[in-house]
């Protein structure tokens, strides 16, 4: 070998002892960072000369299989959040408070008062207890309304974000693809594109499709473009007041619906999709629940015609606001809200206690007791609506809960069935969880840095640089000699 062979190979490794040096100070420092991923030098050589290539540890498979969790875990915490909020409604099973609890209450005061039917004490415990059961109704939709709202607030703001990821995404991947077609290095590029691919699958599902020159294309767990060369504008109109029979908007990709009962192709998974069917499913079914227990409350403490004229029942002990006449199945969107007690059984509303007793809030023709309080001791009345309120009646079937059931096994089964869904969405969040931990983990041991082998790699780098070095140094020192013996 000549000794400007041997030179140019010295500095060759020298160099390349140099660069891979680098690339492993360069992992060393992006250890720290969630979206670094390892750097990898490879050594090529072309006549004699090393060159290094940098390329970027990964694993789509894996990198695929986190996307998944990911939306799956944000689909079930945003229900979760919802459904805690909207436990509230339940509230501490000690307390009484819930809408099942009332129901018990209204019972019990109404047995005691149907024993004595002349002891207004007694009278006056029911109609309070009557009075908590509506408000504990009326807070309940209150209630079941401002989750909604939050809900389609929350809508409005991942929107915003997805948005805001697309075109950051969009000016990273220009990055990438640019630069590879000018072979450049782009690993860092690739690493804040895939960074940004992470954060949007919190909020949507999404499935990435690699493309020539390191290009990506995205779409939604569904198949709507959602990236292509551009990104498509995602938009919803979120509604700043909600009541039971409001419709909230929906969200749509360059046009194309994709959440609501419209949606060809619904999304399927992330936040964005736990929050609408937290708005539009969960919170309106309950809704629909405690609507029918007013109903069934007002049914129950009706009014029937006395006089044998067929003249239709009315509302009794319980009524609402506008009422003509007792609703029909199922019940109208938000009288739960409505439902409250009549003020002609309230002396502090200008009512009477006797009313409950006889009868007679809708007029002479529903009293149950012409005698009045010359028959203070009638209990006909206040027996058939203990009777009643234990007595199987229809409700709506579409809730899942049977055609029939007692008031008391109806609040009962609402109560059961907020208490499943929550417990539910939080066995689904742990499992989520678990399975985010584990995809997570893997793709960490496949494409971070690992300082104890980057420690080794600088170590024998080090030790090469110091050979090429020396290698160096010898031939120059020959050179030397050779040109003071020619000279």
């Amino acid at each position: 070998m000549s000794l400007s062979v041997a030179y140019n190979t010295a500095r060759s490794s020298l160099q390349a002892s140099q660069s891979q040096m680098a690339i492993v100070s360069r992992n060393t420092s992006g250890a720290s960072d969630p979206n670094y991923s390892r750097k990898i030098a490879a050594l090529t050589t072309t006549g004699g000369y090393a060159r290094i290539t940098v390329l970027r540890a990964s694993d789509q498979a894996l990198l695929t299989k986190m996307l998944e969790t990911t939306s799956d875990s944000a689909t079930q915490k945003a229900l979760l959040e919802g459904l805690k909020k909207l436990s509230q409604t339940v509230g501490d099973t000690e307390l009484d408070q819930s809408a099942a609890a009332r129901v018990g209450a209204l019972n019990s005061a109404l047995q005691q008062y149907a024993n004595a039917p002349d002891n207004p004490v007694l009278a006056r415990g029911f109609v309070k207890a009557a009075s908590d059961l509506a408000d504990t109704l009326n807070q309940a939709t209150a209630t079941i309304q401002s989750v909604r709202l939050e809900a389609d607030g929350g809508m409005a703001g991942s929107v915003a974000r997805i948005n805001d990821l697309l075109l950051k995404f969009e000016k990273a991947n220009q990055q990438v693809v640019s630069g590879s077609a000018l072979g450049a290095d782009v690993s860092d590029a690739m690493d804040t594109r895939d960074g940004l691919i992470a954060q949007l699958s919190e909020e949507i599902g999404i499935t990435v499709v690699p493309r020539a020159g390191n290009d990506i294309a995205l779409y939604t767990d569904s198949g709507v473009p959602l990236f292509e060369r551009t990104a498509r504008p995602v938009t919803f109109n979120p509604t700043t007041v909600y009541g039971p029979a409001t419709t909230g908007g929906d969200v749509f990709i360059d046009g194309i619906r994709v959440t609501g009962p419209g949606a060809l192709m619904p999304l399927n998974s992330g936040n964005l999709v736990g929050l609408a069917r937290l708005r539009d499913d969960v919170a309106v079914t309950y809704q629909k629940q405690l609507d029918e227990l007013a109903r069934g409350l007002i049914q129950t403490f009706a009014e029937s015609d006395q006089s044998g004229a067929g003249k239709p029942d009315m509302p009794g002990v319980f009524t609402f606001a506008g009422a003509t006449g007792i609703p029909s199945m199922p019940a109208t969107a938000g009288l739960a809200g409505l439902i409250r007690v009549n003020d002609a059984i309230d002396p502090t509303k200008g009512g009477k206690f006797e009313n409950i007793r006889d009868g007679g809030i809708n007029g002479v023709d529903y009293v149950y007791n012409p005698d009045g309080n010359a028959n203070a001791a009638f209990s006909e009345r206040l027996s058939s609506l203990t009777e009643g309120m234990v007595a199987q009646r229809p409700f709506d079937p579409s809730l899942g809960f049977g055609p029939t059931a007692s008031l008391q096994g109806f609040a009962s089964l609402t109560g059961s069935w907020l208490e499943a869904s929550r417990q539910s969405a939080s066995q689904s969040v742990d499992y989520q969880t678990t399975l985010l931990g584990h995809a997570s983990e893997a793709l960490s041991n496949a494409t971070d840095v690992n300082m104890d082998d980057e420690t080794a790699l600088m170590l024998q780098l080090e030790k090469s640089y110091s050979a090429s070095a020396k290698l160096l140094s010898v031939i120059d020192q020959m050179l030397k000699t050779l040109l003071s013996v020619v000279g």
